[in-house]
């Protein structure tokens, strides 16, 4: 009895009509979650898209509006009346000693607050458990309300403003930034390498900063960035503090100008050169907190 022949043709025919009755084929509720996977992922795409738009048209003002005005007058001049050719120098030294002065008061106070919550004020701890929630209360307090805390205690007192009380609102703002970003940072530490500098006989304080803050120093170093980032554009507290000055002037005790401050009194004016220079200072402000946050996110990623 003979076996009936297959043709090589014939079974890939049938391997074909196989596979194919045998493709799965989506249901329902399939299709439907497919369906919500690419609504999802469009108005993500949307999103993302509105907040890149809103950036570029913020920089596009800012530098069509900004690259103007900005000349080595703006920069080495002091500001001036209208028509005199004022520049920025003043508010830009009064910026930059504010700030840095704000971060030499803040950086310390927030590393060592940071390195108590993370190594002492674990689970139990309440003073601990307080200063945290304190923190966390000065983050999301508005900054008007932080000036006008420093201007009913440096300011009110002495009867003047000053550059430095200005320097401690924005050091008051930074503050608990410093002191979360710290925290948290030390908490990534493994428990490991703790046990592994005490098992060869160093103190504890020695282990806190030769391992732990070595270990999270990338980390602490961008939250200080952060930081000096938000201090460099605020200007409510600096309105209540600093107030403004239109000389060159370091001295820390008297009113001293800055360039948050140079943009709003100068924004409003009805006078041209003023407008300019508010537009050219806020290009100045927005390029250094960007400046700031780029050097965050390569300092991360390395």
């Amino acid at each position: 009895m003979t076996e009936p022949v297959i043709s090589p043709a014939s079974s890939s025919e049938a391997d074909r009509a196989g596979s194919e009755s045998g493709r799965w084929r989506p249901g329902r509720k399939a299709l439907r979650r497919q369906m919500l996977d690419y609504v999802a992922t469009g108005v993500s795409i949307v999103a993302g898209s509105v907040l890149l738009l809103v950036l570029v048209s913020i920089l596009w003002t800012l530098l069509s509006r900004g690259l103007v005005g900005l000349s080595w007058a703006t920069l080495a001049h002091r500001m001036g009346p209208p028509g005199s050719g004022g520049g920025l120098a003043n508010a830009i030294v009064g910026s930059l000693l504010q700030t840095g002065l704000a971060l030499l008061m803040a950086a310390p106070v927030g590393l060592m607050c940071g390195i108590y919550l993370s190594e002492y004020g674990r689970k139990g701890n309440h003073f601990a458990s307080a200063v945290r929630f304190v923190a966390d209360m000065l983050m999301s307090a508005p900054s008007i309300l932080i000036g006008l805390f420093i201007y009913q205690l440096l300011v009110v007192p002495f009867g003047h403003f000053s550059g430095f009380s200005g320097a401690v609102a924005l050091a008051v703002l930074a503050l608990p930034l410093i002191v979360r970003t710290t925290e948290d940072m030390l908490r990534l530490v493994p428990t490991a390498m703790r046990e592994a500098g005490a098992a060869l006989g160093a103190a504890r304080w020695r282990v806190i900063l030769s391992l732990c803050l070595r270990s999270a120093r990338k980390g602490v170093t961008t939250g200080i960035l952060l930081a000096l980032a938000r201090m460099g554009g605020e200007t409510a507290p600096l309105l209540f503090t600093s107030l403004g000055n239109q000389t060159m002037s370091t001295d820390m005790t008297r009113p001293m100008a800055s360039l948050p401050i140079a943009i709003y009194q100068y924004a409003g004016a009805s006078y041209e050169d003023w407008v300019q220079l508010a537009w050219t200072g806020a290009l100045l402000v927005t390029f250094g907190v960007l400046l700031i946050n780029i050097t965050v996110r390569l300092s991360s990623r390395h």
